[in-house]
Order: structure tokens, then C-alpha cells, then sequence
């Protein structure tokens, strides 16, 4: 009996607490809204610059790449509008969160990102627990909102940068073949942005328009490195900077290195092939506690449920999962060797 008083009282503390935090939370939206009207308001030329930056890549004006760098600049212009943006752009985890967004090529600014994913994931914690949810419940529902479009993220990141290694040794031979017939680097990145397919179209033509732009070559190639965060990439970048340096023969030096990445290609293939056994079984163990509790739950509900509807039983279902998740993470570490 005390224990449902204890509980009761929590329950109205919560719920005076809602009442107290809503016209609170409502207030603060407001005059942010009104604040960000009023700067809208005073920034007439920048929006006017915005505006048409959209009309044109909205248009389909210009070469891929040029629309490209123009939905960039309208990504540095988007995140950077709002106090908020500004302050959380301090942080080491925004610049880690952008160089991912570049790297899976979404057109998304980092802090904004952040922003709505946190967003929805408050508010699906929120509509959890006015719909009378357990928090367990709740708290999973919000970590879902926040993990998972971070995890369709990284795949689509991965997939790009293994697409992208896969075409350095040919965007080599395309630029070594290029400068022995007398084209200079700049040319040589211009048809690598033209003869050949994402994604090391959108990058090299990316480099070349800021180049176009003003920025050195070298500063260019570097920021394309920095993008990218590959070895090979960086292999490529000091090659250039020592060759317009130093001088040398940049054909022969790129025709080298593309032999050294497919020979790295052909070395990463076969330990994957060796390694398969390993992200196999890892894969297994994770799915296998999962599928074994969801036929408990067919073939014995009142057993599986003494998980779901007593405490103890929901703290160890988070220990089981946090656990699956770490022996993942583990097992990914074993069998991911370097090359």
C-alpha cells in the first residue's frame, strides 16, 4: 500500500512539474521565434544573396559540380544563421558530424542535423510518456529517434568512401595519361569531373571550381583530403604538393600509386574473404538473443513477460542489450585489420 502511495505521489510531481514546464518551454519558443524574425529581418541582402543561389540550383543552371558547390555554400549559409548553430559549431562532435555528412554526400549542415535529431528525439520521448508508456520504453523510443538516422549515415558514408577507393586507380591513369599528353593538373582534375562517375566526379569537379574560385590547387586538393580522410587520398595530395614544389615527373609518380592502391584492393578483398567468418558469427550473436525472446514471447508469454512488466526485468533487458551492442562493437574490432 505505501509503495502505490509513493508511486501516486510521484506520478502528480510529474505531473505538476509538466504543468509548471510547458508555458516555461512555450515561452522560450516564442521569443526565440520573434528573436530569429527580427534578425531575418535585418540580414535583407544575405537573404537576397541565398534566395538566388537557390533559384539557380534549383534552376538546374550549370554543370553538376557547379550546383554542387552551390548547395555547399547554401549549407555553410544554412548553418550558421542561428545563435544556437554558432554555439553548438564550438564543438568537437559538430566537426566530426560534418565531415561524415560530406563524406556520405548529404547536403545537410552538421549543427542542424543535430538539432532536429535531438528535436525528434525529445519529442518522441515526450508523446511516450504522456501516452502513458513505461520509461524504458520511452528512453528506447528517444535513443532510437537519435541512433539510428547516425547509423544510416554511416553506412551510406562507408559505401561511398569503398565506391571512392575503388576509382582512385583509375582516376591515376586517367590523370597520368592527361599530363603526358601536355594538359596541365588543373585540366587533368577537370576531366576526371567529367569523363567519370560519382563520387570522384563530384569531388575532383568540386576542387576544380575552387580553384576556378581563387584558392590555390594545393589548398584545394587538401581540403578534398581533409573531406575525404582517406590514406590513399593523402598519398595523392603530398605527391602534388611535393611535385609543384620540387618539381618531377607527377605521371610517373601517379602511375605508382595507382599500383599500390590495387594491390591494397586486392589485399583488403582477401581479408575480407578470411574475415567473413568473424562478422558472420558476430552478426549471429547479436540477432540470435533477439529472435530466441521474440518466440518466448509466442510460445511462453508469461514467462517472456516478467521481463517487460517487472523492473528488474527491464533493467536487465537494457544490460542484455547494451551488452550485445559492446560485443558487436568488439567483435568488429577483431576482425577489422587494417591494410
Amino acid at each position: 500500500m505505501q509503495t502505490v502511495l509513493i508511486i501516486a505521489q510521484q506520478g502528480g510531481m510529474m505531473q505538476q512539474l509538466g504543468l509548471y514546464a510547458l508555458p516555461l518551454v512555450g515561452s522560450v519558443m516564442l521569443t526565440y521565434a520573434l528573436f530569429s524574425l527580427v534578425r531575418d529581418l535585418r540580414k535583407v541582402e544575405t537573404t537576397k544573396v541565398t534566395d538566388r543561389l537557390r533559384e539557380r540550383s534549383d534552376s538546374g543552371s550549370g554543370s553538376a559540380a557547379e550546383r554542387a558547390v552551390r548547395k555547399s555554400i547554401l549549407r555553410q549559409e544554412k548553418g550558421s544563421n542561428s545563435l544556437l548553430s554558432a554555439a553548438l559549431a564550438k564543438l568537437s562532435v559538430i566537426s566530426s558530424l560534418q565531415q561524415m555528412l560530406d563524406q556520405a554526400n548529404l547536403q545537410w549542415a552538421a549543427t542542424t542535423t543535430l538539432i532536429n535529431l535531438v528535436g525528434v528525439s525529445s519529442l518522441a520521448f515526450i508523446a511516450g510518456y504522456f501516452m502513458k508508456f513505461d520509461l524504458w520504453i520511452c528512453i528506447t523510443a528517444a535513443a532510437c529517434f537519435l541512433v539510428l538516422p547516425l547509423g544510416v549515415i554511416f553506412i551510406r558514408r562507408q559505401m561511398r568512401l569503398n565506391k571512392f577507393l575503388r576509382q582512385l586507380p583509375d582516376v591515376f591513369e586517367l590523370m597520368s595519361g592527361a599530363l603526358r599528353a601536355g594538359h596541365s593538373l588543373a585540366n587533368a582534375i577537370m576531366l576526371i569531373g567529367e569523363q567519370l562517375p560519382d563520387p570522384v566526379r563530384s569531388e575532383f569537379a568540386r576542387v576544380f571550381h575552387e580553384q576556378n574560385l581563387g584558392i590555390k590547387i594545393e589548398d584545394a586538393l587538401r581540403n578534398m583530403a581533409k573531406r575525404i580522410g582517406m590514406m590513399d587520398v593523402n598519398f595523392f595530395v603530398t605527391a602534388v604538393v611535393i611535385q609543384r614544389q620540387t618539381g618531377g615527373d607527377l605521371a610517373e609518380v601517379l602511375d605508382n600509386i595507382s599500383g599500390v592502391i590495387r594491390e591494397r584492393i586486392k589485399l583488403f578483398g582477401m581479408v575480407k574473404a578470411l574475415t567473413a567468418e568473424g562478422r558472420l558469427s558476430g552478426w549471429v550473436l547479436l540477432a540470435l538473443p533477439i529472435l530466441v525472446f521474440i518466440m518466448e514471447l509466442v510460445v511462453n508469454p508469461a514467462y517472456a513477460h516478467k521481463l517487460l512488466d517487472t523492473e528488474l526485468g527491464q533493467y536487465m533487458l537494457i544490460g542484455a542489450g547494451v551488452s550485445m551492442l559492446l560485443g558487436m562493437a568488439m567483435i568488429k574490432k577483431i576482425v577489422n585489420i587494417k591494410v
